[in-house]
């Protein structure tokens, strides 16, 4: 069924999957996503148009921190995301990392006028009103990646460093080589999400929250959509509650969702590929971190991104598909070459194959 595959490539894959949580209060979490009725649990700061953006911390204390991260959760996913590096290191390192839910999730209030500058906006001022300084890094996962492409683009200067974990690609960037795209059948899906969400919305809601047909069960584990290496992740981790059918109900809900998909997929006002580096002078650094076995983003087109951008410090996970930030090895190794330009042996890509 279309709609089926539809939810289980755009929606199962394209964030990165919460971490286990407790049943008891999966139901609760679930309604937090923008329901201000719930107690809002998690400390969160108001913006100046007079949304709140909700946070958690880890790590050492900000005030004793030698580096400030900012980590991008991915689609479908929360502040409460896995990103696996060990609180030994985190420690030996001196890094405080700020996971906040981006609008519309979590306890984040919805941003009805979303759009790319409005992410990286967002993760600006957020970093001001937490005092982060004048620059802090920035790490996006999955869909995650496209507010870090736009603070690349729209504030260049406030970053000390990015990296791109598994980042996905849009199909509308008008350089990708045809012949590396035309027999994607991603491609086509992206298509049918854009026009599904603007033009059949109601449709898709519907087939979603009906209970006659099997319809969302998002996460079943299927192997057309995840390596080996995601399926194990898998079996260890509760399916999306967002994508139940009660987490979907919740049409305020489903239109914030439809609406970080259409910003992500549709129409961008600058072409990654097309950026020069703006940091010529070495003061900050930008990685791809990116599975080989990635079966919702091509390893093909991630390769290319990285010849197109030279500039960009390209790493390859070989065994590695799409659900890198449960590996402790791989979250630490971006850590480390991030902020100490340290680069495993482990993760350098296998030219011969571009």
């Amino acid at each position: 069924m279309v709609f089926k595959k539809l939810v289980v490539m755009m929606m199962g894959c394209l964030g990165c999957a919460r971490q286990p949580t407790d049943p008891s209060t999966e139901k609760t979490e679930s309604k937090s996503l923008i329901d201000e009725s719930v107690v809002v649990t998690s400390p969160r700061v108001r913006l100046g148009d007079g949304r709140y953006l909700a946070y958690r911390e880890r790590g050492v204390p900000k005030n004793m921190s030698k580096y400030r991260i900012v980590i991008v959760h991915g689609f479908g996913s929360s502040k409460e995301m896995s990103f696996m590096a060990s609180d030994e290191l985190l420690d030996e390192l001196g890094i405080y990392l700020l996971i906040y839910d981006r609008a519309g999730y979590g306890e984040s209030n919805i941003n009805s006028k979303r759009s790319l500058k409005s992410e990286a906006s967002d993760i600006e001022e957020l970093a001001n009103l937490l005092e982060l300084g004048s620059r802090f890094y920035v790490i996006g996962v999955s869909l995650g990646c496209y507010p870090a492409w736009s603070c690349i683009n729209h504030i260049p200067g406030r970053l000390a460093g990015v990296a791109l974990v598994v980042p996905f690609v849009n199909y509308k960037w008008h350089t990708l080589p045809k012949d590396l795209v035309k027999d994607d059948y991603r491609k086509q899906l992206c298509r049918w999400v854009i026009w599904i969400t603007r033009y059949a919305r109601g449709l898709l809601h519907w087939w979603l929250t009906q209970k006659v047909f099997p319809s969302a069960s998002v996460l079943d584990g299927n192997p057309q959509f995840f390596c080996e290496r995601d399926l194990e992740v898998l079996k260890n981790t509760p399916g999306y509650q967002l994508f139940t059918q009660d987490g979907l109900k919740d049409r305020s809900v489903f239109d914030s969702l439809c609406s970080d998909i259409i910003v992500a997929f549709g129409k961008w006002d600058f072409n990654p590929l097309e950026l020069t580096d703006p940091y010529s002078q070495n003061e900050s650094s930008v990685h791809i971190w990116q599975g080989v076995k990635d079966k919702v983003v091509p390893v093909q087109l991630q390769r290319h991104v990285s010849q197109r951008l030279p500039w960009i410090r390209y790493h390859e996970v070989p065994d590695g598909g799409h659900l890198l930030v449960y590996d402790t090895a791989v979250c630490e190794a971006v850590l480390t070459s991030l902020l100490l330009g340290e680069d495993s042996p482990l993760y350098r890509p296998k030219l011969a194959d571009h």
